[in-house]
């Protein structure tokens, strides 16, 4: 599911600092931030992948990018996030504060200022009883 525009991010040199070269960030580095600072939501129960993601986290790696759609035109970085809520959770309450997390890390990481961060509720995670 992680879909990435294959343009590379380039940072500005802040303003009285001396010009050193250029700053690129991958894609991929966008959309691990945002998987992260998603996962790490009270309330999310998981992000929803594709075959693919769900075979390689089967055999014990974890794949942060999973549910996660970054897009930089124009206009600015566009974010779409995919997941799971718990059962019980205000889904409201939940998508915000994906949203605030995703925005406060990306910022804090990269000092990018995404444009939009969508969020997509797939579903509702139910406590499994055994």
């Amino acid at each position: 599911m992680s879909e990435i525009n294959e343009q590379k991010f380039v940072q500005m040199t802040p303003e009285g600092k001396e010009d050193l070269g250029t700053i690129e960030i991958a894609p991929e580095v966008i959309t691990v931030i945002a998987g992260i600072a998603t996962n790490e939501v009270e309330g999310i129960a998981g992000t929803r992948g594709n075959l693919a993601s769900g075979v390689v986290e089967r055999l014990g790696k974890k794949v942060h990018g999973k549910g996660i759609k970054t897009e930089i035109t124009a206009e600015g970085l566009f974010i779409d996030v995919y997941c799971l809520v718990k059962y019980g959770a205000s889904v409201p309450v939940v998508a915000r504060e994906v949203q605030s997390q995703i925005r406060q890390a990306i910022e804090n990481m990269t000092s990018l200022v995404p444009k939009e961060v969508n969020v997509h509720i797939t579903g509702v995670q139910f406590d499994s009883t055994e």
